[in-house]
């Protein structure tokens, strides 16, 4: 396979869908690390102590700083973890589901309902009891475990569950959060806790001013948990409340073009000072959110999250110990709040939320996605252990780690019998228990309209694909394959729109142009074929030559041309590419929702099916509202 085949076919995702697919990526990692430790502690429990209360000082003449290992991988690195929460929730704030403000209410409802109803339950059975301090343990979601485990156990279950469940329980790790800094910090030191607020306002005061680059921000952060920690308040705050400053964007056109000016100015003079320009350039196309997910989330996912396993889930385990433990009301109120509590909170507060509103904001997802990401909620490992440990010590920790990772084992198979019987469904029920029938966030901007737009196949088809092209665009070349067949679906249209990246692809405007002149003459999509089928002759001479072997008028379109009769068509395109958020080429919508990944065959017929299942199920439930039958 070429190289530009192989770059093309790379899964290039919206940052959503990297999160997800790195959380379930590294969730075996995780596992195989609490299984790791759980053999480590039962074959050498000296040992695994031993090495995890080692104690580790930073010095620098009368300054100390020092901590065992387990405190720098539970509050030093894992304020990196919380930092990747913290950008995952800007994110979904600034470009996910939770841009439309309204959306907020019900991940809101279903993750503090998620929390309250497990915290509950567990102080039922710990009500008066030296365990009650530890209520904390059962309340919140460790998201990367449960979406890691949703891959494995959940088989056909739509992006768009795993969607609704990040986008739930980052509300519960935000909640979490502040409860660990209020409930479980003790000996608050108050004038640290005030440096440490105008350090934060430092940092925002950095964001308001537009400063760029990590170093400039790197001291700040660093002093802001040192600040924390002398405070008294559990320093992992430190990197979700930097998480919530990194605003998120799409990369502007304008702003792609400058860093190709750059980039060729570094071309034509290949300096040191051009080149750093240059990077600068491209780097700062990306938002901050951006750069630093990609920069630290692998990190986070892959070994800090897995280290804070292997530290934290040993338990030296026995028949005596166990038959003491699953009698402790510690281990059970934590077993019962995850496996029952999460599921009955988020199906219920789910519920009561779409029908309070009237069914104007209900889930994004059919009710058997809803209870299945209630029953993988259930999955508590990172927040839980890390409050299990600043709650509980010797046989009362041992007991909350128990009940965290047997529930663990039960929400996993609870999840997987949901999606299960789910599966035994007839498939248009399937598909409505799946994705349900709420209305989803339109992306393209202005809508298709079948009197100005270029449009090929089925006036009354269920799903509209468009695409942002150039036909200059080597990548558009490479996609124009999987979209012919696409067309051989007779339930399916498709809709061309220009975006000519004039600074890169110079003969691409006038080849769009081109293109226009000849649907004047009734001709657009035959002189459409034939320019992505020959992209490396995009002349005037070549246009022309074209418009002759189609049989149009040569002296009309040369003249067309010449004058640049269609540039504005042209730039209305271009201008609806800049309202969609469109940088590159090529971007495809269906259905008017951007789609993020690979535009091979596979993925794009994938999206097709998903979008006509989510149509069909809208036509449906319009038609029975109207008191029609549904065609």
């Amino acid at each position: 396979m070429s190289d530009g085949i192989t770059t093309w076919r790379r899964d290039v995702t919206a940052p959503l869908r990297a999160f997800i697919r790195t959380e379930a990526g590294s969730a075996g990692v995780l596992v195989a690390a609490i299984a790791a430790a759980l053999v480590w502690a039962n074959v050498d429990e000296a040992g695994y102590e031993r090495l995890w209360t080692t104690e580790l000082a930073l010095r620098a003449g009368g300054w100390e700083l020092a901590y065992d290992l387990r405190t720098w991988v539970n509050s030093g690195l894992m304020t990196l973890f919380f930092l990747v929460v913290g950008l995952e929730a800007r994110r979904e704030y600034d470009l996910g589901e939770l841009r439309d403000r309204r959306r907020f209410v019900l991940p809101m409802a279903a993750g503090v309902a998620g929390m309250a109803l497990p915290v509950a339950i567990y102080l039922a059975f710990n009500a008066g009891g030296a365990g009650a301090h530890g209520w904390g343990v059962a309340m919140s979601t460790d998201t990367a475990l449960a979406l890691g485990l949703l891959a494995l156990v959940g088989r056909g279950v739509p992006e768009q569950a795993r969607v609704f469940l990040l986008t739930v329980f980052v509300v519960d790790d935000l909640a979490a959060l502040v409860i660990i800094a209020v409930a479980y910090s003790e000996h608050i030191q108050p004038m640290p806790l005030v440096l440490a607020v105008v350090v934060f306002g430092l940092i925002l005061g950095l964001r308001a001013l537009g400063v760029q680059g990590g170093p400039a921000y790197a001291p700040f952060c660093v002093l802001l948990w040192y600040c924390l920690l002398r405070s008294g308040v559990d320093p992992v705050v430190a990197g979700l409340a930097i998480g919530l400053t990194a605003t998120a964007y799409t990369p502007a056109r304008n702003a792609l073009e400058a860093a190709t000016g750059l980039f060729k100015l570094f071309r034509e003079q290949p300096t040191a000072d051009l080149a750093r320009s240059a990077s600068l350039g491209l780097t700062r196309t990306l938002s901050p959110n951006d750069r630093l997910q990609r920069m630290w989330h692998p990190w986070t996912s892959y070994l800090v999250v897995p280290l804070f396993g292997l530290a934290n889930a040993g338990i030296a385990i026995d028949g005596a110990f166990l038959t003491r433990a699953f009698t402790s009301p510690i281990t059970l109120g934590v077993l019962a709040g995850y496996v029952l509590g999460k599921p009955v909170a988020v199906v219920t507060t789910s519920w009561l939320v779409t029908r309070l509103s009237g069914g104007r904001v209900r889930p994004g997802v059919g009710w058997a996605a809803v209870l299945g990401s209630g029953t993988i909620a259930g999955i508590g490992f990172t927040v839980s252990l890390l409050i299990a440990s600043l709650a509980f010590t010797g046989d009362a920790l041992a007991e909350a780690k128990v009940g965290v990772l047997a529930a663990a084992l039960l929400a996993s198979l609870g999840t997987w019998m949901v999606y299960r019987v789910t599966a035994l469904l007839p498939k248009p029920k399937r598909a409505r228990a799946l994705l349900g029938d709420a209305d989803v966030l339109v992306d393209l901007i202005p809508p298709v309209d079948v009197a100005s737009d270029h449009v090929r196949g089925a006036a009354e088809a269920t799903v509209t694909v468009v695409e942002y092209g150039d036909f200059q665009c080597p990548y558009c070349g490479l996609a124009e394959p999987a979209v012919r067949e696409l067309l051989a679906d007779t339930d399916l249209r498709y809709v061309w729109r220009h975006l000519p990246l004039t600074d890169v692809h110079p003969q691409a405007q006038l080849a769009a142009e081109a293109a226009e002149a000849a649907a004047a003459q009734g001709a657009f999509w035959p002189m459409h074929d034939l320019l992505l089928d020959h992209q490396d002759a995009l002349r005037p001479v070549d246009l022309v030559n074209y418009a002759e072997r189609l049989g149009l008028d040569r002296q009309r379109f040369h003249e067309d041309l010449m004058r640049h009769e269609h540039a504005g068509r042209v730039a209305q395109d271009v201008e609806s590419a800049d309202l969609s958020g469109v940088g590159g080429t090529p971007t495809f919508f269906i259905n008017g929702i951007r789609h993020y990944g690979a535009y091979d065959l596979a993925t794009l017929t994938e999206a097709v099916k998903v979008a006509r299942s989510r149509a069909l199920i809208g036509r449906s439930t319009a038609s029975r509202r109207d008191g029609r039958s549904p065609r």
